[in-house]
């Protein structure tokens, strides 16, 4: 029977998000909590407490490579926690079932001595807090920052192979003055640049300092071990090799503070908001003529209508974005926020954050995709653009200023507001002012085509 789904990103989309699953789904998770939980083994060895006898080499092979589960190893752990395992009742908790786990592993490779030191002193949200921490740091380091910089550099390479390509710019949806395509295109790449940057520097919080955050039960058993610093070094283990690090809470509650996770995800926004306003562009764009489409063969655009291209990779996008902004600002008002030293109505919502990101990446790559399916349609352009030479009012109304014209402004909008004007009809307004030749000159040299003042230069391309 074919398996169903609720949720488009485990359906439809599914094979479009391959690696975003790897790097945060489920199984990411189980797989997260119990490095972890051996990253705090090795911590612990590494404070060279008494009792506690060091590792074999076995053993801290064992140790790293453990968090690498197979599907075997993920039915344990839902029979450790759903319904018993070895002789256990179920757990009924997802954390208590990745000790007990990890205790059988270790016990069944020969390794029974260090079993009891599993999770010690930690609370369960030290360790989801730490696992959550790794899956954000995958999804956005591996995953959509990777994206993100292959779309900025597909914006670059598009805003500097346009750069001299003139089109109509509009203001308020009216007529303006001439621009280039490839400015417009830089306008968002050069945005979208600044975003990466801060992206690229956020950094996720975590903890581990027991049940209310003050390493009361570690002082308990070790009063002069310097548990902080020995928390940092647990942190330090897990960052190895990480793009978005990871840091220690100086002082906590129960749960982490999160308000970490609230800057990734409003940053996370602000690049889809910039993404949702490109899309909007380039829908309005092919609509005008102003970009083509290459017809993809075998592709439908319409049941009824067959000559349809649509704009289907922009409309996927913006719509994608938006799902993804909805559920980013829900996390970044929701997580931050809980009663006393903890509730649990966090718990259900971070379950989600994956999916979050699955819009994002959604939205990015049908970008991507349409982008390589679109070409400007530089003839279409300078048609337009030859039919509204009242565009270089401004142009010659400025030019009027320098020559202390009074009521410049005035003239041209006298002229052209409101009425037809042709390119004729402006030469001959020029040639009947009493002005200077040299400024009059100035007037009449101005052209559509070329009026676009540093938008070449701006987008990257040659003078």
């Amino acid at each position: 029977m074919r398996e169903d789904f609720l949720s488009p990103l485990d359906g439809r989309y599914k094979n479009n998000l391959a690696d975003l699953r790897s790097a945060c789904g489920e199984s990411a998770f189980a797989a997260a909590r119990v490095r972890a939980e051996s990253a705090w083994l090795l911590t612990l060895e590494s404070l060279h407490l008494p009792e506690f006898k060091p590792f074999s080499a076995k053993e801290k092979a064992l140790l790293e490579k453990i968090f690498s589960l197979s599907c075997e190893d993920l039915e344990t752990l839902e029979k450790i926690e759903r319904q018993g395992h070895n002789g256990r009742p179920a757990t009924n908790h997802d954390v208590k079932a990745v000790e007990y786990f990890m205790a059988d592993k270790l016990a069944s490779n020969g390794h029974k001595n260090h079993t009891h030191w599993i999770h010690f002193a930690l609370t369960s949200e030290d360790i989801n807090s730490l696992a959550y921490g790794q899956i954000l740091s995958a999804a956005v380091g591996e995953v959509l920052l990777p994206t993100l910089e292959t779309l900025r550099k597909e914006l670059a390479l598009r805003a500097k192979k346009y750069a001299r390509s003139v089109m109509l710019a509009r203001t308020h949806g009216q007529p303006a003055v001439p621009t280039t395509f490839g400015k417009e295109i830089k306008v968002f790449e050069s945005r979208l640049s600044r975003q990466i940057e801060q992206l690229k520097k956020q950094q996720i919080s975590c903890k581990a300092g027991g049940a209310v955050g003050s390493y009361n039960a570690h002082v308990a058993a070790y009063p002069k071990v310097n548990w902080p610093k020995a928390a940092k070094a647990l942190v330090a283990h897990l960052n190895k090799g990480r793009k978005i690090k990871l840091f220690l809470s100086p002082v906590s509650t129960q749960i982490d503070n999160r308000d970490s996770y609230a800057e990734l995800f409003d940053n996370l926004r602000r690049i889809n908001t910039i993404l949702l306003d490109f899309s909007q562009d380039m829908w309005r764009y092919i609509s005008d003529g102003l970009v083509k489409q290459k017809a993809v063969a075998g592709e439908v655009g319409s049941s009824t209508m067959p000559q349809k291209v649509n704009p289907i990779d922009f409309e996927n996008a913006e719509g994608n974005l938006g799902l993804a902004n909805a559920l980013l600002m829900f996390f970044s008002q929701k997580l931050p926020v809980s009663r006393l030293q903890r509730d649990l109505s966090d718990s259900t919502v971070l379950r989600n954050m994956a999916a979050g990101f699955g819009y994002c990446l959604l939205g990015y790559r049908s970008l991507l995709k349409g982008l390589k399916k679109t070409d400007f349609n530089a003839a279409a352009a300078k048609e337009q653009l030859l039919a509204h030479p009242e565009v270089l009012a401004e142009g010659y109304q400025t030019i009027l200023r320098t020559s202390a014209i009074s009521g410049a402004y005035e003239k041209l909008k006298e002229l052209t507001r409101d009425k037809h004007i042709t390119a004729e009809s402006l030469k001959q307004f020029a040639e009947s002012l009493d002005i200077s030749e040299q400024t009059k000159q100035k007037m009449l040299a101005l052209d559509v085509l070329s009026y676009i003042g540093l938008a070449g230069k701006q987008a990257g391309g040659k003078k």
